[in-house]
């Protein structure tokens, strides 16, 4: 068993929106945190106390994991089974199939530097419930290429549908020759401009969800696709509890059950589930490398990709952004948000499997930390991004001592992690580690450095290759 204790943060002496070197101890103390849901919060490092951590290279039987082999066939399938049953739930033997179908392509879009792909997986049925995907490639792309895909909020409406390029010029060749039947004079008008027309395409932005920057992830090489949490499970939260049992999760419930099984799947999971079914149409498109997919999602959506990661082999990457509580951060840990606070029936508890609420007293009992759910993801890079303006909620260093937690798995299977003892406090502004990375962001809750993902992402994919 591994004892960790906890050690005081300095206060920042100063934010700033940039910074050209690595400061120190940006995460301040809050001593005066307000309850949340009645429950206390704490967030000043010097009273987290000291906790032990499941000992992450034992089996269950006791005995010692010495090699990759045991790893892989003996303790890591322990522990994906334990995460699976007592936190964020099993999908069901029922949950829907996912038919694809390919809505629209624009072989012109963000200026002719794309080719745009609008994407629908209908769950259970052709006119099932639809999870709607945005896929981006390169446009002079010559091979298959790697692709980030995020699953996202869904923060305002969506745009109004419009028509794609081809129906575009269908329409103006409609009016055109409409025109030209009523005035014959506008015949000359259309020849000496033939690249006018009376209807435009929409132009697709160049930035996608929460400000993804598409242009720069196309000229570096990548894909870039993304779709919203919503389409696949409701999010609602508050007062009033909503089970959130109203598209996937309701489509897999059996004859006579009106809501999941204690370890069958939160909302998490089934968000999780989809990144897997989109996956499954990465496999089919010969413009995507499935080989390198790399998924995105930020605070329960941190958790989520998290998750899916961890369950889906084909998934080569993974960066989480500020998945906190019930995602990378310590549960021992007392500080910030903590499973009783997600577990409370105003705030979360639709996310995990109910069998998660039995930790929320006393975490220390669970036989589960998440040192274990992040060295599940080894061999493959896994990027823990964290933000250390005001996110205390998340507690950064909860993550970052996973990762220092998790290093000796991927140090065992022959890769890297972090370099670091878990008295050394995070630095901000700095990418520690290799294959597990942590990054502590100069920025708020879930708001992704996209230089530090560029970097990430291009060391382990090598995009052009």
């Amino acid at each position: 068993m591994k004892k960790l204790s906890a050690y005081a943060i300095p206060l920042a002496v100063s934010s700033l929106l940039l910074c050209s070197s690595p400061v120190h101890g940006q995460v301040a103390d809050v001593p005066d945190a307000k309850p949340v849901a009645g429950i206390p919060v704490n967030e000043v490092e010097a009273n987290v106390g000291s906790y032990t951590l499941p000992d992450l290279l034992t089996l269950s039987n006791g005995q010692p994991v010495k090699d990759a082999a045991t790893w892989f066939n003996q303790r890591r399938p322990e522990i994906v089974k334990i995460y699976e049953t007592q936190v964020y739930g099993r999908v069901p033997a029922t949950a829907p199939k996912v038919t694809w179908e390919v809505a629209s392509i624009d072989r012109t879009a963000l200026g002719g530097t794309a080719i745009m792909k609008k994407l629908v997986g209908h769950m259970g049925s052709p006119d099932g419930p639809a999870i709607n995907v945005t896929l981006y490639t390169p446009a002079n792309a010559t091979k298959p290429v790697p692709v980030l895909l995020g699953i996202n909020f869904n923060f305002g409406a969506r745009p109004a549908a419009a028509p794609n390029a081809k129906e575009v010029d269908a329409i103006n060749q409609d009016f055109r020759a409409l025109m030209e039947k009523q005035d014959p004079a506008t015949k000359a008008i259309f020849d000496k401009y033939p690249a006018f027309g009376l209807v435009t395409p929409p132009a697709a932005p160049a930035g996608g969800p929460g400000g993804v920057p598409i242009a720069r992830l196309l000229a570096a090489g990548f894909g870039y696709a993304s779709y919203v949490k919503d389409d696949v499970e409701t999010d609602i939260e508050g007062p009033t509890l909503n089970p959130n049992v109203n598209i996937v999760r309701k489509l897999a419930l059996a004859p006579g059950q009106t809501a999941p099984a204690p370890d069958e799947w939160g909302a998490i999971a089934a968000w999780a589930w989809s990144l897997s079914r989109v996956v499954d149409y990465f496999e089919t498109d010969k413009d995507v490398d499935a080989k390198r997919i790399a998924i995105t999602g930020g605070s329960r959506l941190g958790k989520t990709v998290l998750w899916a990661g961890v369950n889906d082999p084909r998934i080569a990457m993974v960066i989480a952004c500020s998945s906190g509580e019930g995602g990378a951060s310590l549960a021992r840990r007392n500080y910030g948000e903590t499973i009783a606070h997600l577990v409370t029936p105003t705030r979360y508890p639709y996310q995990f499997a109910a069998n998660y609420q039995k930790y929320a007293a006393h975490p220390e009992n669970a036989p589960m930390d998440t040192h274990m759910l992040v060295a599940a993801m080894a061999p493959r890079p896994l990027l823990l991004h964290t933000g250390a303006n005001g996110d205390n909620w998340s507690d950064p260093k909860g993550e970052y001592l996973a990762a220092i937690a998790a290093t000796p798995a991927y140090q065992l299977v022959g890769k890297k992690g972090l370099d670091r003892t878990p008295n050394q406090e995070p630095v901000t502004s700095e990418l520690v580690g290799e294959d597990l990375a942590f990054y502590l962001n100069n920025g708020g809750h879930a708001a992704l450095n996209w230089d530090i993902a560029l970097q990430f992402m291009t060391k382990h994919f090598h995009p052009g290759q």
